[in-house]
């Protein structure tokens, strides 16, 4: 047993509103890795079309593990949607043209960073994920969170903006699981280990 085949798009039998992310995805600047699936409520297309502002000529990315969960709805606000906080005024007068082309001579646009998620993450229905923002392996993202800040491994956050709950095991646990980084076994391994991983002892999991 080898579990389910990474490479196909629709894992589940007879339904195709959840998939494998990765094989989805057509942008080469969202990332995704192995049995990360997202589940929407009418097409799994809607993903990348909630992957916003994110222009090709920024080159900014969206980076997301392995084992992750995604639901419907989950939006990722990329560096496009930037504008100048410091300025006078925030309006984007360069984009227009007609003699406001050089309203950005010399200036440039805020650049917080690609958005990463860890692995084994949960992200619920409708939350939203900042530009520049890293969610550690194994935290999970309440339903209509707004993330704009890092969020560490193992740890629950909710609420507009997201503040830490609390966290889901003993830092000892935690440090354990970082340690283990079970979703880079080979697959065979992550079978023989499903009943144990799906438990709450650590001590089971199989050699």
């Amino acid at each position: 047993m080898k579990g389910p085949d990474k490479n196909t798009i629709f894992p589940l039998e007879h339904y195709n509103r959840l998939c494998f992310l990765k094989n989805s995805i057509k942008n080469p600047n969202i990332i995704v890795g192995d049995y990360t699936y997202y589940d929407d409520f009418e097409n799994v297309e809607n993903f990348e079309k909630n992957v916003k502002y994110h222009f090709d000529f920024i080159g900014d990315r969206l980076v997301i593990g392995k084992f992750c969960m995604i639901a419907s709805d989950v939006k990722f606000i990329m560096n496009g949607a930037n504008h100048l906080t410091q300025a006078l005024t925030a309006y984007p007068f360069a984009i227009f043209g007609n003699g406001w082309e050089k309203a950005m001579d010399g200036k440039t646009y805020p650049q917080k960073g690609d958005i990463v998620i860890g692995n084994d993450v949960w992200i619920g229905y409708n939350a939203t994920i900042m530009a520049g923002v890293t969610i550690g392996d194994g935290a999970i993202i309440a339903t209509n969170a707004t993330v704009v800040k890092d969020v560490e491994p193992y740890a629950i956050v909710g609420g507009n903006p997201a503040q830490e709950i609390k966290k889901r095991f003993s830092e000892e646990k935690i440090a354990r699981l970082l340690e283990l980084k079970w979703w880079d076994w080979d697959i065979e391994k992550i079978t023989k280990n499903v009943q144990h991983l799906t438990g709450d002892d650590i001590n089971t999991l199989l050699p």
